[in-house]
């Protein structure tokens, strides 16, 4: 019976909150959801807001490692943790709780983008798929056994945003209600990660997102749309940073240096890079909101023969 088997979510944000609702709707034991703390002036967690609608208890602590977290997880006696976007450090007290254990969703095919912005640097890597993986997790990082994966291509057009938005969040949802079906028939494969297929990137921000209009213009395209719409990648133009977002490219070698405006339109500009241009619709100056390009264009009077970077 579901309702035999108990079952605490741990995360945060609208993942975690579709994650619990879709357990619910599939008639699971969700007992308990623990997510972060509320924010002074912040609107409460949406994983909150969804348990609470749902009558499950929400514990909040500010961080899972403390001893009053573990024994309050512990107290709840759970057959399995699901973890739904989590960023915080999870204690092997935790982890190991659960009668059947606990599993987690990652948005990268493990072993391959360990880390925590795995779904941009297979798009800022020119990569042409990439997945999802729920997987058992243990000490290390993204290092546990797989239960399940899911794949995706990333297209030529493909963001950050509609790689994960489109795919990788609707996607993971089911991987969850799947996987959760699977430890529950006890059929849950455990499948030893590859470590020689291994990688590992840190966070993409803004820093690691600056555009070298030197580099070849597939480069400089994968860059823009793999930081889309977060970080954001960044260049410079009369001495002032801005983010480029919403791109295209433009094939075809331009007469223009790297980095010169080559043509302006009524729904963008094009910037020469080597072996092609970039057509940039959408900009975020320095200290500003994201502005339509042509707005901004307007603002800065953008001609011909302008630079970017340098």
């Amino acid at each position: 019976m579901a309702g035999e088997f108990r079952i605490a979510v741990i995360g945060q944000a609208a993942f975690g909150e579709s994650v619990l609702n879709a357990l619910v709707e599939r008639g699971e034991n969700v007992i308990a959801a623990f997510c972060p703390p509320d924010r002074e002036g912040r609107p409460h967690d949406p994983l909150r807001v969804a348990a609470e609608g749902h009558g499950i208890p929400v514990l909040q602590f500010r961080r899972m490692r403390n001893q009053e977290a573990v024994d309050a997880f512990k107290a709840l006696n759970t057959d399995l943790c699901v973890m739904a976007f989590v960023t915080d450090i999870i204690p092997d007290a935790i982890l190991e709780a659960p009668s059947r254990g606990t599993i987690q969703y990652h948005p990268s095919l493990l072993p391959k983008h360990r880390g925590p912005s795995s779904i941009n640097w297979p798009i800022i890597n020119g990569e042409t798929k990439t997945g999802l993986t729920i997987f058992w997790p243990d000490k290390g990082l993204d290092t546990g056994p797989v239960l399940l994966q899911k794949e995706t291509p990333i297209s030529a057009d493909d963001t950050l945003g509609t790689v994960y938005f489109d795919r990788l969040f609707p996607m993971g949802v089911e991987a969850m209600v799947e996987a959760v079906g699977l430890v529950k028939d006890g059929t849950a494969p455990r499948i030893v990660q590859d470590e020689s297929q291994a990688t590992y990137e840190g966070w993409c921000r803004a820093d690691n997102a600056v555009v070298d209009w030197d580099r070849p213009a597939d480069e400089v395209y994968n860059l823009i749309r793999g930081s889309d719409p977060s970080p954001g990648a960044g260049t410079t133009f009369s001495g002032s940073k801005i983010q480029l977002f919403r791109a295209a490219r433009r094939e075809g070698e331009t007469a223009q240096a790297p980095g010169e405006v080559v043509e302006v339109s009524d729904d963008g500009f094009v910037v020469a890079a080597k072996g092609g241009a970039i057509f940039v619709g959408r900009v975020q100056p320095d200290g500003a909101r994201k502005l339509m390009a042509p707005e901004w264009m307007q603002s800065v009077n953008l001609q011909p023969g302008a630079k970017f970077g340098g």
